[in-house]
């Protein structure tokens, strides 16, 4: 069922697509249009905001929000639709292929396609170099001495004050840095959870995550999602169910899908998490990869019970390199503080110096303004030119409204594992979608990566791709139309 937001951002969209509202229309402030629905201002702020994240409107400064949309004049690519399954606990069965694949995904010498990571011209090298040279010159003695375990003072400060900018506020006490954004999930999860438990994710789901549950001998109970989200009944249900007691997923711009849940949705997960006391381990760590000039709030923001622990890095917004993440742990978990401190995988400090530098001298949010529309132009650049690689092909394509992951269902018959294969055989990197949820739900599934720029290798691996899958739509209708005329011939005799 569909909030009222949604509801009212649904009939803006129709009058904005049937060009009612044309490309550059001021539309009603909040208040006005508040007035005018009959709503509060809360549910008129989550509409527009829905449509903002979307791409649909935008924000000017001190102005009001303004229509964005131009009718595309190409054919529309449809998005993914994935059929509905029972939630139960299971265990993840291919973590051999899961861990094969990762270690392909990495290879330098392959085409980039598979594993995330933005195009090194889009890492700001220069920015980097300085604020490294910067943190160096200006460190203390004891700063080449042990660490904090829990992290240097000045970087969690820098965090801290970089989300207040955002909209939202975590205590430096709070934050914990640790090696990247997969071993801050691992910790939280080997507290949180026990072997053999189960934890809760949507799926089609980040296969680096069912990789590290697998390691860690959880089960998984999976909440079927699509490109708009997933059902928080069933949420509901299986946390007051299954007696699973820590949840993991991804609110902003998840992986592969890219949605982004509304304010109301991430309220609502975070009241949920309280209401069933299921921990809410939360993965943001493409929150700042927006296509939208505005960071979206994530479900930490909406937590007031303690159970939400907010986790991230700079590898997506900034370089894949950069091993520097982090966790929140709510007050509720502070007695873990020791645990948690000799189980976490410590940063060098001058790293963690030099991101807090990035920080404070506006570098690092420099960077995200320049990135964020590139990324947007880049990711439609792709769709487009997949969809042209594949014409002729049933192809559905996600619309990301953040990050740059590209999820391609094709038609039943293809094998996203056989055209991994196929894929590697000829130095193009992809990740099958078997490896993103149990059951071979995604089997004729793969996901891409659009954090390079398109080059002419990369045009020219999409290309051997489309037609690999149009030469199998070859072989399979030769088959059918085979089966057919024998059947015939049996008929007559």
């Amino acid at each position: 069922m569909a909030f009222q937001y949604q509801s009212l951002a649904a009939q803006l969209l129709e009058k904005i697509q049937n060009a009612e509202l044309p490309a550059g229309q001021k539309l009603l402030s909040l208040r006005q249009f508040a007035n005018l629905q009959k709503v509060s201002l809360n549910t008129a702020k989550s509409c527009y905001e829905l449509l903002e994240s979307q791409g649909y409107i935008h924000v000017k400064n001190k102005s009001g929000y303004f229509v964005s949309y131009q009718k595309n004049t190409g054919p529309s690519i449809p998005v993914p639709q994935h059929p509905d399954f029972q939630s139960q606990a299971r265990d993840i069965s291919n973590l051999e292929l899961q861990l094969e694949i990762q270690q392909s995904s990495i290879n330098s010498r392959l085409i980039h396609l598979g594993a995330i990571q933005l195009s090194p011209k889009h890492v700001p090298v220069e920015a980097l170099r300085r604020s490294i040279q910067r943190a160096l010159k200006h460190s203390q003695p004891e700063d080449f001495l042990y660490s904090d375990k829990q992290g240097h003072i000045r970087l969690r400060q820098a965090l801290s004050e970089h989300w207040a900018e955002d909209g939202f506020y975590i205590s430096q006490d709070d934050i914990y840095i640790s090696n990247g954004c997969m071993p801050a999930l691992s910790v939280m999860i080997q507290h949180l959870s026990k072997e053999g438990d189960s934890v809760i994710v949507p799926t089609p789901n980040f296969n680096g995550q069912l990789q590290m549950l697998a390691g860690l001998k959880r089960k998984i109970i999976e909440i079927p999602a699509d490109t708009q989200g997933f059902d928080l009944e069933r949420l509901e249900q299986v946390m007051q169910s299954s007696g699973a007691k820590a949840c993991l997923l991804t609110a902003n711009y998840q992986n592969p899908l890219g949605f982004c849940l509304s304010n109301a949705e991430k309220e609502k997960i975070a009241q949920l998490a309280a209401r069933y006391q299921c921990y809410v381990i939360e993965d943001d760590i493409y929150g700042e990869c927006s296509f939208s000039s505005s960071r979206p709030l994530p479900i930490k923001y909406w937590d007031q019970h303690g159970y939400v622990i907010f986790c991230g890095s700079v590898s997506k917004s900034l370089s894949t390199a950069y091993r520097v993440g982090w966790f929140c742990i709510p007050q509720r978990l502070a007695h873990l503080k020791a645990t948690l401190l000799m189980q976490n995988i410590t940063v060098n400090t001058p790293l963690q110096l030099a991101l807090a530098d990035l920080i404070y001298s506006r570098a690092y949010r420099e960077h995200l303004q320049q990135l964020k529309p590139i990324l947007k132009q880049q990711v439609e650049q792709y769709r487009h030119m997949i969809q042209h690689a594949f014409d002729g092909v049933e192809l559905r394509i996600n619309q990301p409204l953040g990050g740059y992951a590209l999820w391609l269902q094709l038609p039943e018959c293809i094998d996203g594992l056989d055209m991994y294969y196929f894929a590697q055989q000829h130095g193009i990197n992809i990740v099958p979608g078997e490896v993103f949820g149990e059951g071979q739900r995604y089997k004729n599934c793969i996901r891409l990566n659009a954090g390079h720029e398109i080059s002419t290798d990369i045009r020219a691996a999409v290309t051997l791709l489309a037609d690999w899958v149009k030469a199998q739509l070859s072989i399979d209708v030769g088959q059918t139309s085979g089966i057919k005329s024998a059947c015939f011939e049996a008929l007559m005799d």
